[in-house]
């Protein structure tokens, strides 16, 4: 698969939502775009720790939006309220002790929605594309299986299941669980490592490749300066009680829209396992497919075989309903 030859354009935006404030969004589109098809309109949802930057930064020129919107496609990012450059509500001004966690998984797919509603207004059509990452296919997950609808099509890309196997969530948090999280530079760089030899641990994701995505992301936050950034924790919480004890948090037969799910073979944070075990369960899926990315950890799409991710995401965003090539 190519890549064409294509200018874009990118716009950012933002969405008001009483509950929680401004939503950021950004846009992503080739210039020349006039008419937009109802199955060229994608949005990516990121996961619990970390905003949206990773989908639109070009590593090598190119990052998986680009890749995206030079096929035809209008391309959409989001921040959940108290990420990236969203607005940060009232708790983390606050030592993080003061209040309760807070943006759990069922108010991101509120969140989401709000975001989903402003792009199918915005563009006059009834529904879109879905990607989540990680906690992102929670989220996306927990929206589908309310808004089937509005979903054509949902890709998990690292999706979180029952941990039971594997032990509790790699994000960790001394003491009372609070309203959010901070986390620095050295800690995100020896979790994206963990799990690989030393041999690799470079080589998988090259250092100036993750030295971007910590400049970009960790700028989004301005009470860090540059060194950390905070995060709610409300995941963390739907972690302790839903995850963490093998109790599914949404229900997979209720996703009625095709589905890809995919992982990294050396993902450490949610293992293949996690992606080998809710395939079967989306009973109601059309038809779906599972795909192993080699030599891919659970940031695949900052990482050297990122393509290999593009590649079988695209596939799966661009081929025709398989029903409709059925012999008679």
């Amino acid at each position: 698969m190519t890549t064409p030859s294509c200018e874009l354009i990118g716009e950012d935006m933002e969405v008001s939502y009483p509950t929680w404030g401004r939503i950021y969004v950004r846009n992503k589109r080739p210039t020349d775009l006039k008419q937009v098809a109802p199955n060229k309109v994608v949005i990516f949802q990121h996961g619990a720790t970390y905003g949206s930057a990773a989908f639109d930064l070009a590593f090598n020129g190119l990052s998986w939006m680009d890749y995206v919107a030079q096929r035809g496609f209008d391309t959409y990012c989001l921040d959940l309220p108290g990420y990236g450059r969203s607005e940060r509500p009232p708790q983390m001004s606050e030592p993080p002790e003061n209040n309760q966690p807070f943006m759990r998984t069922h108010d991101a797919a509120d969140c989401l929605g709000a975001v989903v509603d402003f792009v199918c207004e915005r563009r006059s059509i009834d529904s879109v594309f879905l990607v989540g990452w990680s906690w992102g296919t929670a989220i996306t997950s927990t929206y589908t299986s309310n808004n089937n609808r509005r979903v054509s099509r949902l890709a998990l890309y690292a999706p979180v299941w029952d941990r039971t196997q594997s032990g509790p969530s790699p994000i960790h948090v001394d003491g009372k669980l609070g309203a959010y999280r901070t986390v620095n530079r050295d800690a995100t760089r020896k979790r994206r490592q963990a799990g690989l030899p030393n041999s690799e641990k470079d080589k998988v994701m090259p250092p100036e490749w993750f030295d971007s995505w910590w400049k970009e992301t960790a700028a989004s936050d301005d009470l860090g300066n540059g060194e950390t950034i905070r995060a709610p924790n409300g995941v963390v919480q739907d972690g302790a009680e839903y995850w963490n004890v093998g109790k599914p948090l949404y229900n997979p037969a209720d996703i009625a829209v095709p589905v890809l799910v995919t992982v990294g073979e050396w993902d450490n944070d949610t293992p293949p396992y996690m992606a080998q075990a809710l395939y079967p369960l989306l009973t109601n899926a059309p038809w779906k497919r599972l795909s192993i990315v080699s030599g891919g950890t659970h940031s695949v799409m900052m990482e050297r075989n990122r393509m290999l991710l593009f590649r079988s995401v695209q596939q799966f965003l661009e081929e025709t309903d398989p029903s409709a090539d059925a012999i008679e």
